[in-house]
C-alpha cells in the first residue's frame, strides 16, 4: 500500500491542517509516513500546498514529482498539479470554486461541493475537511477514526470545542462521496494495453 497526496489550494483553505491530519491518521493506522509542506510568498492569499506520502513500507523521500492522488481546492491548484497525476490516479476537486475540471483521460475525477456541504451543515471553514472526508473512500488503510483520533492533535486547545463539528465535515465529505446519487466518478479511459491484457 503506498499513497502519495498532493493537497494545493490558497493560504486561508486550510490546507497545511488537511495534511497534518492525514499524516496524524497515517500513524494511528501504523503506516509509515512523511509530510511536506510548501508556501507561496504569502500565508494567507498565496499559494499553499502539502504532500502527504503514506506506505507501509519505508519511505525513502518526501519529496515526489508524480503523485497518485490530488486534492485541489481552487482552480490554479488543478491547472498547476493535474499534469502531474500518475496515470490512473486520482482529481478530487473542491467544485465549489472550480468551475474546470481535470481534463486528462488517464485519470479518475471527484468533483465534490466541499463549500456548499460545510455551508449547508452550519461551519463554511469545515470545507477543508469536508473535501478530506471525500477522499477516504480511495485511500486504503485510512479510516475516519483515525482522523477524527488525529483532531486534537492538529487542532489548538483553545480550538477543542469544533472537533464536533470538524468530525461531522468529515463525515459529510464521507458520504457525499459514498452516495450513488450524487456525480458519479468519472473512472480513467482505458488505453489499448489495458484492452490487450483483458
Amino acid at each position: 500500500m503506498r499513497h502519495e497526496i498532493i493537497i494545493a489550494g490558497f493560504g486561508g483553505q486550510g490546507i497545511m491542517l488537511m495534511g497534518q491530519l492525514l499524516a496524524y491518521g497515517a500513524i494511528f493506522e501504523n503506516h509509515d509516513v512523511t509530510f511536506y509542506p510548501s508556501y507561496g510568498p504569502e500565508m494567507r492569499g498565496g499559494t499553499a500546498n502539502c504532500t502527504v506520502v503514506i506506505s507501509n513500507e519505508r519511505i525513502g523521500s518526501p519529496i515526489r514529482s508524480s503523485y497518485s492522488l490530488l486534492i485541489a481546492m481552487n482552480q490554479a491548484s488543478v491547472e498547476r498539479f493535474e499534469s502531474r497525476i500518475k496515470p490512473g490516479g486520482l482529481a478530487a476537486y473542491n467544485s465549489s470554486l472550480i468551475s474546470q475540471e481535470p481534463l486528462r483521460a488517464d485519470i479518475a475525477s471527484l468533483g465534490i461541493p466541499a463549500n456548499r456541504i460545510a455551508s449547508a451543515m452550519g461551519n463554511a471553514q469545515a470545507a477543508n475537511m469536508v473535501a478530506l472526508g471525500s477522499i477516504l473512500p480511495f485511500t486504503e488503510g485510512i479510516s475516519i477514526e483515525s482522523l477524527c483520533e488525529g483532531l486534537p492533535h492538529v487542532l489548538p486547545e483553545h480550538r477543542h470545542f469544533l472537533i464536533p463539528d470538524n468530525r461531522a465535515a468529515l463525515e459529510g465529505g464521507l458520504a457525499y462521496a459514498l452516495e450513488d446519487r450524487n456525480r458519479p466518478l468519472r473512472q480513467p479511459a482505458e488505453t489499448p494495453v489495458d484492452r490487450e491484457i483483458r
